[in-house]
């Protein structure tokens, strides 16, 4: 048994440093820390390579997507505008009118994503998978501009991506994301935190 244990784990080694570093990055992402970004872009380049393996094309693509996001979320979060005697790029809820847009931005990317997905790769779950990375692109985006309701998002991502890497036996990815779930909740809870935080100190 513990012969089976250790090849699992050295045939799977890949993938289980970018589970550990992805639980690392979701911790920083709650705690509204820069290392999120450096830390998120290792992640990503990680997966990558996983994605590509699985066939989850639309995925890896994300990934990819996720490195230049990090890149852009951690200049945001030094130099963005900040309060007067804060270090921090504030905490914000998302505009009605920006959902709007996020909306429409996230139906455009499904549908080219499973046009992309059914015409010209073998996925064999282009609807989940286009799903879950339109989805993730507005959510990332989201995170780096620091919108609280990103987290929203997340929760339903992080609990319909474990189903789908149940499907494709991707064991680590699925405990991630299970994980990824339930942090999200947590991370939803302390931004709100902070947020009526911020709230209470303009009164």
């Amino acid at each position: 048994m513990t012969d089976f244990i250790l090849e699992w784990l050295l045939n799977n080694k890949i993938e289980l440093l970018g589970a550990i570093l992805g639980i690392v990055y979701i911790v920083f992402s709650i705690r509204q820390n820069i290392l999120t970004w450096p830390t998120g872009l290792v992640t990503s380049a990680i997966y990558v390579a996983v994605f590509f393996n699985a066939r989850l094309y639309a995925d890896m693509g994300l990934q990819v997507y996720y490195v230049a996001i990090s890149i852009y979320g951690w200049y945001f979060w030094i130099k963005g505008k900040k309060p007067q005697n804060t270090t921090q790029v504030p905490v914000k809820n998302t505009p009605g009118l920006l959902w709007i847009k996020l909306t429409f931005v996230s139906v455009v990317l499904y549908t080219i994503l499973l046009y992309v997905l059914l015409n010209w790769t073998n996925s064999d779950v282009p609807y989940m998978d286009s799903l879950t990375t339109a989805l993730s692109i507005v959510a990332t985006w989201m995170l780096a501009k620091k919108y609280i309701e990103h987290w929203l998002l997340w929760i339903f991502i992080d609990a319909f991506s474990a189903g789908l890497y149940i499907y494709k036996g991707l064991w680590p990815t699925v405990v991630l994301f299970i994980i990824y779930t339930i942090m999200a909740v947590l991370g939803y809870i302390e931004w709100k935190k902070d947020l009526q935080y911020i709230r209470k100190e303009a009164i």
